[in-house]
């Protein structure tokens, strides 16, 4: 067994102005569920035809398409894991938005915490293995961290799915998940060229469209959802 995790974004981190931020994207869980899962979504892509709205680099981003393409995507994924975090911004500190490097270490933590709520659910459900030793594959779009920010994320990723971490303000150790894990890889993808980061960029913008209409419980049954603060 391999886990791959693809993620992208959607909405802005700006609570002046926005309600909701959100991490979405898929689990695989071998090298083949991968290269299938990639063909097949090329191939749903594809069926759209040549009216589907693309960016002006010609990518098929959920920004520009339709719903009623979106949601036919978002159907072509029916067989896959898909999890997303939703932070709700008017909840958080202030004073987490005055600086740049604030605003990216709470988006690392919130993906972290997210992705870990969907590898817990999984472990529970029997999906994966308490016993997991390998590697954990993690790719996101490429504008969604700073690059020189990557680094960071690996090693939170790590630390809180391998090492455990402690809670000095509550004087609490969180045990590992995963504590045989081989450790994290992270690495950024241009979407354009990587199908799955595009279906990760389908599941992030349907729960946030769901998440601004007040409707996230009809998307339990199709999405693993964890909600922030």
């Amino acid at each position: 067994m391999s886990i791959f995790v693809y993620a992208d974004e959607s909405g802005v981190f700006d609570y002046l102005h926005n309600d909701y931020f959100v991490f979405g994207g898929i689990l695989l869980y071998s090298k083949d569920q991968r290269d299938i899962m990639g063909r097949k979504y090329l191939k749903a892509e594809r069926d759209l035809g040549k009216n589907a709205r693309r960016s002006k680099n010609g990518e098929l981003k959920a920004s520009t398409l339709s719903n009623a393409h979106k949601g036919r995507l978002f159907r072509s994924l029916n067989q896959v894991c898909k999890f997303a975090v939703v932070v709700r911004q008017q909840s958080i500190l202030e004073s987490i938005f005055s600086h740049p490097k604030s605003k990216q270490r709470y988006l690392d933590y919130a993906f972290k915490i997210g992705l870990k709520h969907v590898i817990v659910t999984q472990i529970s459900e029997g999906v994966i293995p308490q016993d997991y030793s390998e590697v954990i594959d993690v790719r996101m779009d490429e504008h969604t961290t700073a690059t020189d920010g990557r680094y960071e994320l690996r090693e939170a990723l790590e630390a809180e799915y391998r090492i455990g971490t402690y809670n000095a303000q509550w004087n609490k150790y969180y045990p590992p998940i995963l504590p045989l894990l081989s450790g994290v890889n992270f690495c950024l993808r241009d979407s354009a060229k990587d199908p799955l980061i595009r279906a990760a960029d389908i599941v992030a913008n349907r729960v946030f469209h769901y998440a601004t209409l007040e409707k996230l419980p009809e998307l339990r049954n199709k999405v693993i959802i964890k909600e922030l603060p």
